[in-house]
C-alpha cells in the first residue's frame, strides 16, 4: 500500500488511464484485472487498512471460481475459513427442509466459503501490487469528482498529508451506498421499500452447528446464524428505525433472545461481551437508472445497493468488476480519444437485468419470509413443498444456483488469468492483444 511522502499540491496532481474510487472486492478486482492488461490504475481507499466493524464474508461458488482462474485460490483455500454448504427453512416437522443445497452444483468449488472480508481484500491487493501498473493508496479519502465541461476527469482527495487530485481517463465508482462519486456527479435511483434492518454480532463459541444456515424466528424476532470457525456469526433482523429500542434494552435482553432462538449456543451468549460489539446496518435496496456519465462509471453497491438476504451484494460487485474489465480494457489501452459513454453503456446493459433479477429474489424472501417472522408469525415450509425437496431433492440446486452463481455469471476475461490447479492451457489463450498503455 503506497501512502506518498509530502509533496507540494502541485506535485500532488497525477495521471492515470483509470482511478478507482474504493478498495472493496469491486474496486479491487477492477484494478487488480486492469493492470494485468497493463493499463495503469489507481485504487483509493479512505481507511488505513481492510478491518471494518462489518464486512460481508460470504465467498460465492462463481467467486471462488474467478480466484481459481486468476490463480490466486490456493492463497485464498489456505486462510481460516469454514464452509456452508445447504440452507434450511423449518418445516412441518422437526428436520426442516433443505431449500438450497450448493453441494449440488457443477461448479468447481461447490459452497459458500465464509472468510473475513479483509483477508479477502488482502489477498487481491497483495496480487495487483505485483503489477507494476497498479497502485494502491490507503487513506486517501475522494471528497469529489473533478470536471472538465460536462465530463468527470478524475477525482480530488483529501489524506494526511494534504490534498490531492488525480486526473484520469476513466473514474469509477466502487465508494459503496454512500459513494461520494455517485453524490457528486448526481445519478438519478430508483428505491425499493425495506422495512426490516439487520443487527450483526458474533457468539464465540466451540459447539458444533453444522455447515448449514438455518432462519431461527420466534414471537417476532428473527436470527440468522452462519458458522464460523470458533464461533456463530449472528445476523438479528428488525424493524427498520429500532436500534435505540435494542440497545436501551441492553445487553442481557439480547443475550436472551440469542440463548432462546439459538438453545445449542445458550452457555456461549455470554461472549457477547458489549453493545458496542452489536454492528447496525442500515438496509436499503436501490439502484441507479443511469450507471454512468461522461468520463465515470459506478459499480457494485455505489450502482446498486443491495439487502443482506443471501449474501449476494458482494457476488454481484465482483461479477459487475469482471464485465467492466473485459468490457473497458480494450478501450482503455486506445490513448487516442476518450472512453465514449455509449462504451460505458455496455456495463450497465450487460450488469442491469442480473441486477433487478437479484433484488427482485430479495424482494420476494423479504415479503414472504422475514416480514411474517418479524410480525410474529410462524413461518415453515408448506408440508408439500417439504415433501417435493425430500423427494426430489435435486430440486435444491436451482435456489443455490441464484444464490451461488448468480443470474449472469461472468469469466475472468482470458488475458488475465493465472495459471492454477484447475486451470488448463485451453483457458490461457488472450481474447484481445493487452499492451501497455503508451502516452504521446
Amino acid at each position: 500500500m503506497d501512502t506518498p511522502s509530502d509533496t507540494t499540491d502541485e506535485d500532488r496532481t497525477t495521471h492515470n488511464a483509470c482511478v478507482i474510487a474504493g478498495a472493496g472486492p469491486a474496486g479491487l478486482v477492477l484494478g487488480l484485472l486492469l493492470a494485468r492488461a497493463g493499463i495503469e490504475v489507481t485504487v483509493l481507499e479512505k481507511h488505513a487498512d481492510f478491518l471494518r466493524d462489518f464486512r460481508g464474508d460470504t465467498v460465492h461458488p462463481s467467486t471462488l471460481d474467478l480466484l481459481d482462474d486468476l490463480g490466486l485460490f490456493e492463497t485464498f483455500d489456505a486462510l481460516p475459513q469454514s464452509h456452508l454448504q445447504r440452507v434450511r427453512l423449518p418445516g412441518s416437522d422437526d428436520e426442516g427442509a433443505t431449500l438450497a443445497d450448493f453441494s449440488r452444483l457443477t461448479v468447481r468449488h461447490p459452497y459458500i466459503a465464509m472468510v473475513p472480508q479483509w483477508d479477502l481484500l488482502a489477498l487481491l491487493a497483495d496480487a495487483a501490487a505485483r503489477e507494476p501498473s497498479f497502485t494502491l493508496l490507503t487513506e486517501h479519502e475522494v471528497t469529489g469528482v473533478v470536471r472538465d465541461g460536462d465530463r468527470v476527469v478524475g477525482v480530488d482527495y483529501s489524506a494526511p498529508h494534504g490534498t490531492g487530485r488525480i486526473l484520469a481517463d476513466l473514474t469509477v465508482a466502487c465508494d459503496g451506498r454512500w459513494s461520494v462519486v455517485r453524490r457528486d456527479v448526481g445519478l438519478p435511483a430508483t428505491e425499493a421499500a425495506v422495512d426490516f434492518d439487520a443487527w450483526w454480532y458474533r457468539v464465540p463459541t466451540d459447539s458444533r452447528v453444522g455447515g448449514s444456515l438455518l432462519p431461527r424466528m420466534r414471537d417476532g424476532r428473527v436470527l440468522i446464524a452462519i458458522p464460523r470457525e470458533g464461533y456463530l456469526q449472528v445476523a438479528r433482523l428488525g424493524r427498520k428505525g429500532d436500534d435505540a429500542a435494542l440497545r436501551a434494552r441492553g445487553l442481557e435482553a439480547l443475550r436472551a433472545e440469542t440463548a432462546a432462538l439459538l438453545p445449542e449456543v445458550a452457555d456461549d451468549v455470554s461472549g457477547i461481551d458489549s453493545l458496542d460489539a452489536v454492528k447496525h446496518l442500515d438496509v436499503r435496496i436501490d439502484r441507479l437508472r443511469r450507471w454512468y456519465a461522461g468520463g465515470v462509471l459506478c459499480i457494485g453497491d455505489a450502482a446498486h445497493a443491495m439487502s443482506p438476504v443471501g449474501g449476494v451484494g458482494i457476488n454481484l460487485a465482483v461479477q459487475d468488476a469482471v464485465a467492466t474489465a473485459r468490457l473497458l480494457a480494450p478501450s482503455l489501452t486506445d490513448s487516442a480519444a476518450p472512453l465514449e459513454e455509449r462504451v460505458l453503456a455496455r456495463v450497465q446493459r450487460r450488469r442491469a437485468l442480473p441486477t433487478v433479477l437479484t433484488q427482485g429474489m430479495q424482494r420476494v424472501v423479504q415479503r414472504l419470509i422475514i416480514m411474517p417472522g418479524l410480525n410474529g408469525r410462524e413461518v415453515t415450509v408448506p408440508r408439500l413443498l417439504s415433501r417435493v425437496l425430500k423427494a426430489l431433492p435435486i430440486l435444491s440446486a436451482v435456489p443455490a444456483y441464484i444464490v451461488g452463481v448468480g443470474f449472469r455469471p461472468e469469466r475472468a476475461p482470458a488475458w488475465a488469468r493465472r495459471p492454477g490447479r484447475s486451470s488448463s492451457p485451453a483457458t490461457e489463450r488472450a481474447e484481445w492483444p493487452p499492451r501497455t498503455r503508451l502516452r504521446a
